[in-house]
């Protein structure tokens, strides 16, 4: 056998492994403002943490992989994550864990960065599960390339807040640009927060939604993703 037909995997194991994906659960918690946990089996990621300046409990925890989307205090705070996790706070492509990482260049306004600097955009698959996390994007649209990088998304969690990033109209753009099968509001005002952030309610008037329940933690396999109709859901803290 040839060393390359030895490193070669069987065909029909990826297939296997493909659907075995499909079946895998993976649980979704929000800490407010743009800070998420995705867990898949023992493996954490955490996006944006932030520290108590925006008037709310910095995270804590352990984790494996912590992404920092720009330099500002709210999605920053890495020292309130234990563990040796990878740290990522910029663009270009990442693996760890089985889990691939894309970051994509962007900005924190919509004048190139003259404002606010540049927001990092990042992608994850996990699970076979395509997830985007936009970050402090201020871009009021964004360019094709952006598009191109992004891919297929099957969840976005998108600023909807306005203020130092794009608001309820801007996001609903995007949103139509990317086209993810699940979407997951952020960086909105919530008891506790500082700044002047929009409720979701605006978004949710905005993108033609019903008022949402909001859950604790979102808990799904591949195979339980919306087909058709792009699902909105609210998050709880």
């Amino acid at each position: 056998m040839s060393p390359a037909a030895a490193g070669r995997v069987p065909q029909k194991k990826i297939q296997l492994l493909s659907a075995l994906s499909a079946f895998r659960t993976m649980v979704i918690t929000w800490y407010g403002y743009s800070c998420f946990k995705i867990q898949s089996g023992d493996t954490v990621i955490i996006t944006d943490p932030f520290d108590k300046s925006i008037g709310l409990n910095p995270p804590r925890g352990q984790a494996h992989i912590v992404t920092v989307s720009h330099a500002h205090s709210g999605h920053n705070n890495v020292e309130s994550i234990t563990g040796e996790p990878l740290l990522i706070n910029g663009p270009g492509e990442y693996e760890t864990r089985g889990i691939g990482i894309n970051g994509i260049f962007s900005y924190h306004d919509s004048k190139e960065g003259k404002e606010r600097g540049v927001n990092a955009i990042y992608t994850f698959e996990v699970e076979g599960i395509n997830i985007c996390h936009l970050g402090d994007l201020g871009e009021k649209k964004l360019a094709d390339e952006e598009v191109e990088k992004i891919g297929d998304v099957d969840i976005l969690m998108i600023p909807v807040g306005g203020e130092k990033t794009i608001d309820a109209e801007e996001a609903t753009e995007i949103i139509n640009q990317i086209d993810p099968r699940i979407v997951i509001p952020m960086h909105y005002k919530i008891p506790g927060l500082a700044g002047n952030l929009a409720p979701v309610e605006d978004f949710l008037k905005e993108i033609g939604a019903a008022k949402k329940e909001p859950q604790e933690k979102l808990t799904l396999k591949k195979k339980d993703l919306p087909q058709e109709d792009t699902e909105v859901v609210v998050m709880k803290v």
